[in-house]
């Protein structure tokens, strides 16, 4: 009987310091700011460089398109499926600029429909050491529309199909810079969005 009661009372010590260290971490924000409320949307993840993740004011398709092409170009390929449609000298310049930073994962946020009709996006690439901070721009193209070519990827994107298709337009790329470089640049930073977009 009284190692159970000892047990219980170690695991009731234990539960709340592990409580306790919790909230320590998470100092006096109220529950209520860490998780949307009824009705409200969901609260997308920040990036210290790029800013908010997500899809933005941006549509599901061109969401969905640019994270293909994003996802195409992590890989390194020159035959990704992604990037067939890429002009095959632009697509190796892309590939050999990120292939400085050995990128393991990307992160794309901010997405927003730009005067001219594109959409654009910040996309961040992230190696072990170094990271490329790009914006990238898709447009829709309209079935029948001029300019259109046969080569340009489907207008059906993960499950998500519309009539016409999607192409990249561009990626513009800063300079790959190291973590610290980054994470010391962004301690400075007091705006609300972090990445400058360069248009």
């Amino acid at each position: 009987m009284r190692l159970l009661t000892y047990a219980c009372l170690f695991f009731l010590i234990t539960g709340t310091a592990a409580a306790q260290s919790s909230n320590r971490y998470r100092g006096s924000i109220p529950e209520v700011l860490l998780r949307p409320g009824r009705g409200e949307s969901s609260r997308y993840p920040i990036d210290t460089v790029i800013g908010q993740l997500g899809q933005g004011s941006a549509s599901e398709a061109a969401f969905s398109y640019a994270n293909w092409i994003a996802g195409g170009l992590l890989t390194g390929r020159m035959n990704h499926p992604a990037l067939e449609a890429i002009n095959p000298v632009i697509r190796e310049s892309y590939l050999s600029a990120l292939g400085v930073v050995e990128p393991r994962f990307y992160r794309i946020g901010g997405g927003r429909e730009e005067p001219d009709g594109s959409t654009s996006f910040l996309v961040r690439f992230v190696g072990r050491e170094q990271a490329i901070t790009a914006e990238m721009y898709v447009r829709h193209i309209l079935a029948g529309s001029e300019g259109e070519s046969s080569d340009e990827s489907s207008g059906e994107v993960s499950g998500i199909s519309s009539p016409g298709s999607w192409m990249l337009e561009d990626l513009l790329m800063d300079e790959a810079k190291s973590r610290i470089q980054e994470e010391r640049s962004s301690e400075h930073r007091v705006d609300s969005v972090p990445y400058e977009r360069f248009f």
